[in-house]
């Protein structure tokens, strides 16, 4: 049987890529941290992942899974040495700390004359291969880091699957049950591999990969977020609960047929396609059993209305490609009046909205973008309806149709 090692034993790892190996055929090796996670890996040697939908469920049984501990570097390095295929899912922040395990993995495999060595990285970090690579050649010497390109491949990942906070209600009495949506697909990078690309079910290997890794930012998760701080305006707990206002829906959707058709443009690719796509994931925002929260979904606002993040990074791709983006500037001034309300000492002014977008956004006082978006921070100050944001978004736009026409 083929071998796996899934570096990361959490939702994604376990309800999304450790799924995958498992329908492909893999028997998988779950490297984790917590103690207890490992010995019910150990003991059960399997594990259910529950696809839900606002209408029911059914669960898929992974088996043939074991797992190790990420403090035993021996026991790590044996596993990355003898697998088939590797790949991460612990989080951006916690990446540098498996280095050293996977650098020994590494070269353990070398010394055992193993093959070429992918590892499909699964992490929510935008140029996560070249950051990886940086993080592991900083171990290396100069002979192995010539070695390591010739027979190491860095394969970034799209992920896709949505998984929210595991409940004790989700987990049914089932330690490793995920719950997660049947949505199942794996974009990766197809330049990225080394030797032959493994057969591995739903995965999609694409070049050039920027594209599915924008659009899942720019279109998916800038979605996503717009729906979410809508729904906080609204005062609404989830995200279903959002998407089912009809005005909510249409600001999110054109939303996204704006960030679609800046990336249809930049990258050539057919906009039916696209759109398609955006289709798709309205209609699973409205999975209701998901239980994702506006809460949850719009965290950390800050990293959200960074320059190159889903909020502003959309809007400036689309003012690249000629797109005005009306509708993600309602978005974005919603995620402002988020950012304000959790921020201490600050208040709701204009002055206020004006030096976030300045500071966290890095987008000039004064400039189109930030007009744009102040324009509809105010309204939203002013406690003014959805509706009547839709009138707003829908006058710009045409306005500026007019001025191409």
């Amino acid at each position: 049987m083929k071998k796996a090692v899934m570096y990361g034993g959490g939702n994604i790892g376990r309800g999304f890529i450790g799924e995958l190996l498992n329908r492909s055929g893999y028997e998988t090796v779950f490297i984790n941290r917590r103690e207890s996670i490992v010995k019910q890996f150990q003991q059960d040697r399997k594990y259910p992942v529950r696809h839900v939908t606002s209408d029911g469920y059914d669960d898929y049984i992974v088996d043939n899974v074991t797992s190790v501990s990420g403090d035993d570097m021996n026991a790590v390095a044996e596993a990355i040495a003898d697998c088939d295929i590797m790949a991460t899912a612990v989080g951006a922040r916690v990446l540098e700390n498996i280095v050293p395990n996977v650098v020994a993995g590494i070269r353990r495999r070398w010394e055992k004359g193993g093959g070429p060595l992918n590892i499909i990285i699964c992490e929510n970090l935008n140029d996560a291969n070249k950051i990886f690579e940086g993080m592991l050649k900083a171990q290396l010497s100069d002979d192995e880091k010539v070695r390591f390109d010739e027979s190491v491949g860095l394969v970034e990942a799209s992920i896709g699957r949505m998984v929210p906070v595991q409940t004790d209600e989700m987990r049914d009495g089932e330690p490793l049950r995920v719950c997660v949506e049947n949505y199942g697909f794996l974009p990766v990078d197809l330049d990225g591999f080394k030797g032959d690309i493994p057969k591995i079910e739903n995965m999609v290997p694409f070049s050039p990969f920027d594209f599915y890794i924008k659009r899942k930012l720019f279109i998916h998760n800038m979605g996503h977020a717009t729906c979410a701080y809508l729904g906080n305006y609204l005062g609404l707990e989830f995200i279903y609960q959002s998407i089912a206002i009809p005005a909510v829906r249409v600001l999110v959707e054109n939303a996204m047929i704006e960030s679609a058709m800046a990336l249809s443009a930049k990258y050539g690719v057919d906009f039916q396609s696209i759109q398609l796509h955006i289709t798709d994931l309205l209609f699973r925002f409205t999975n209701a059993a998901l239980k994702d929260t506006c809460e949850r979904v719009g965290g950390d606002p800050a990293r959200k209305l960074s320059p190159a993040d889903r909020m502003i990074g959309s809007s400036l791709t689309a003012l690249e490609n000629g797109i005005k983006p009306v509708y993600i500037s309602v978005g974005s001034a919603a995620a402002v009046r988020r950012y304000i309300n959790e921020a201490e000492g600050l208040e709701q002014t204009r002055e206020t909205a004006e030096n976030v977008l300045a500071t966290v956004s890095g987008i000039e006082k004064g400039s189109e973008l930030s007009q744009l978006i102040l324009g509809f921070y105010d309204m939203l100050n002013a406690s003014c309806s959805i509706e009547d944001l839709i009138k707003a978004a829908d006058g710009i736009k045409h306005e500026a149709i007019g001025k191409v026409i």
